[in-house]
């Protein structure tokens, strides 16, 4: 039995990585001076409080400026407070600064504040509904589809920049040099199915009797003789995290390991440039957006931007193949991936889907809190067929926690 284990930004989170939405736009807005050059935003100075768009932009004393940036606090819920929204009176010797998103889709992205990914591409696509609907309500876009697209280029170049300069450039990702860090615990979980991988539980993870003798098989065969064990990752991230436990496990003899940086890799705009869009092909306004004669409506959907390499063609060739288990660790299974997501879940060689999900303390309560039904919720609308959902998915009792450690700072 072989297994595909799906990576998704929360693998990442667990390793201590700041590369979550929410850490991009709270580093932004801390460090704004660095970011006018990224060409979203910009500051401008205004002498006569007479122009029209003075009530669209916030304000503060100019004179106050560098006092500002030094109280300026680390999101843009607190950044926005800080703003002086009076009417300000202006004489010769007295200007006024004026911050400016000069890219309203980021505008309405920070207006949401957005914290997760998914939800960027999600607005995206909501914006992009209301644009072929001729709707303009919900998200107040004022610009087309062709202005939109750029827009969400920039954002897009944002967050190749952001992981470049904050996360890659600036941790010490080589794990296995440091002794200090435990990770072997999220090393052994990602492991094959195998009598080597000293999983207690492994035969109570499928339902079908089939796929339980199948294991037992393998078992069997691994006792008498030496056999191959297939590990697959399926890499939503952008980091090379994921890489670095594949080559690791890659060098047992006893394990093929692969990984597929399905949505890209950073600095590699050649081969396999990063891909962040939206994939539910699934949902019933995309007829819709498909039948508009005008190709930019279709520019960010996923699908279309699988076909500028194999790496979809290399996942499809393994879950024909053979018989796997998924394991998802770190990915939300959101709306975003779902056309996808059901290609893997649905497919009749998907035996059985294992979670890890995300376990923390409240902090007002010290309830000891998880989102392990969350994900199975976002799982079972990847699902056409309810009953082949309930028959794959791994009960909680079986499931754990991700394993987390914190990668030090160079």
């Amino acid at each position: 039995m072989n297994r595909l284990v799906i990576i998704g930004n929360g693998f990442d989170l667990a390793h201590g990585l700041p590369t979550s939405y929410k850490h991009l736009i709270d580093d932004f807005w801390k460090n704004l001076e660095e970011y006018y050059n990224y060409d979203l935003v910009k500051r401008i100075i205004y002498f006569n409080t007479n122009d029209r768009d003075f009530r669209d932009y916030y304000c503060y004393d100019l004179k106050n400026y560098d006092d500002f940036i030094k109280r300026m606090t680390k999101n843009f819920n607190d950044f926005k407070l800080n703003f002086d929204r009076k009417k300000i009176e202006v004489n010769d010797n007295k200007g006024i600064s004026l911050f400016h998103f000069k890219n309203q889709f980021f505008k309405i992205l920070c207006e949401k504040s957005i914290e997760n990914w998914v939800d960027i591409e999600n607005t995206y696509y909501d914006i992009l509904k209301e644009r072929a609907k001729g709707s303009f309500v919900k998200n107040n876009y004022p610009w087309d589809v062709e202005q939109l697209n750029e827009e969400f280029e920039q954002v897009k170049n944002l967050l190749e920049i952001y992981l470049n300069k904050k996360v890659i450039n600036n941790y010490n990702l080589d794990f296995t040099k440091n002794h200090d860090i435990d990770w072997n615990r999220i090393y052994n979980a990602l492991k094959p199915i195998s009598l080597f991988s000293n999983e207690e539980n492994v035969l109570k993870e499928f339902i079908n009797f089939d796929d339980v003798n199948k294991v037992k098989e393998h078992f069997k065969k691994e006792r008498n003789e030496e056999i191959v064990n297939n590990l697959y990752f399926l890499n939503f991230n952008y980091t090379p995290i994921a890489k670095i436990y594949s080559d690791l496990l890659g060098k047992d003899d006893r394990i093929e390991s692969t990984i597929n940086f399905i949505h890209g890799e950073i600095n590699n705009t050649k081969e396999n440039r990063i891909n962040f869009g939206f994939g539910d092909e699934m949902d019933d306004d995309y007829k819709i957006i498909e039948n508009i004669n005008d190709n930019e409506y279709l520019k960010n959907f996923k699908s279309f931007q699988y076909l500028q390499n194999s790496n979809y063609s290399s996942l499809l060739n393994y879950i024909d193949s053979d018989k796997f288990q998924v394991v998802i660790m770190g990915h939300s299974c959101g709306l975003s991936d779902r056309t996808l997501l059901n290609t893997i879940f649905e497919h009749n060689n998907c035996r059985s889907i294992k979670v890890y999900y995300h376990q923390w303390e409240d902090k007002e309560t010290h309830e000891i809190k998880d989102n392990y039904t969350e994900i199975n919720q976002n799982i079972s609308r990847r699902f056409n067929k309810k009953k082949l959902m309930r028959e794959k998915i791994v009960n909680k009792t079986l499931c754990k926690p991700l394993p987390q450690i914190q990668l030090p700072k160079k």
